[in-house]
């Protein structure tokens, strides 16, 4: 059994919990960990879950909102670590005590009962990587911070069961907002994060019948709304608004069965 659950999606921390359950076997990955220990820890409470029951760490990319504190719970907890060469070099290219492994575009990795294939994607980092997960037998697709999807990232998500999926802003709210104009290009850019529309457009490029679960990730708290990000993506789908879940900042989601 292959299921997830975001511990909180947006600027303020993002991190999301992969399992995969074979029999009595179980293994746990953490797929971003951009959130204080303490908040961490009780995010994972809430859960029902601890630091010893994670197995594994992936970092998608340096930003301080995905990286947090996972260094020092690799170190404390001794679980190792997954992110690109350039990632490690963007965040100093610091010392992991063994626990460190190189991720690249197109090469698996196996933790446990998961397989992790990881696929790059554009976006205002060193080297910026994403995943696909299965135990096997089903799929989940994670795709957060990225300006655009090129043909190469939509083939890396074809027949997923469930997504993950950025749903960063809307464009008209983005350009009325206060933020400098710098800081609305780099959002609204090839390399920034997806608009609503994109996110729908990318999804209609990856629904299949056996898509279940989509959830609306990453969204910005002044520049985005939960009902925007529902409307976009329920429209792909055909089904009510009220269907779609939306991983907040505060609360991410409850479990999920792919």
């Amino acid at each position: 059994m292959l299921r997830f659950r975001s511990l909180g999606s947006g600027s303020s921390g993002n991190a999301t919990l992969v399992e995969a359950r074979c029999d009595a076997n179980v293994t746990r990955l953490l797929v971003d960990c951009g959130l204080g220990i303490r908040a961490l820890e009780r995010r994972l409470a809430i859960a029902g879950l601890r630091f010893d029951d994670i197995d594994g760490i992936f970092i998608t990319h340096e930003h301080s909102d995905h990286v947090g504190c996972a260094r020092a719970l690799a170190l404390r907890e001794r679980i190792p670590v997954w992110m690109s060469e350039g990632t490690w070099s963007a965040r100093g290219s610091l010392d992991y005590e063994g626990l460190l492994n190189l991720a690249a575009d197109g090469a698996a990795i196996e933790v446990g009962h998961l397989l992790l294939q990881p696929f790059t994607v554009p976006h205002d980092a060193r080297e910026p990587l994403q995943l696909r997960c299965t135990d096997g037998a089903r799929r989940l697709g994670v795709l957060t911070d990225l300006g655009h999807a090129p043909p190469s990232v939509r083939e890396s998500l074809q027949g997923c069961h469930a997504l993950l999926l950025e749903c960063n802003h809307e464009p008209d709210l983005l350009e009325a907002s206060a933020y400098p104009p710098f800081l609305k290009r780099r959002i609204g850019g090839d390399r920034g994060h997806l608009a609503n529309a994109q996110a729908a457009d990318i999804l209609q490029s990856l629904q299949h019948d056996r898509l279940g679960e989509v959830v609306a990730a990453h969204l910005s708290r002044k520049n985005n709304h939960p009902d925007l990000a529902r409307a976009a993506l329920s429209g792909v789908l055909g089904c009510q608004p009220g269907d779609i879940r939306v991983a907040d900042a505060a609360e991410g989601t409850d479990w999920i069965t792919v």
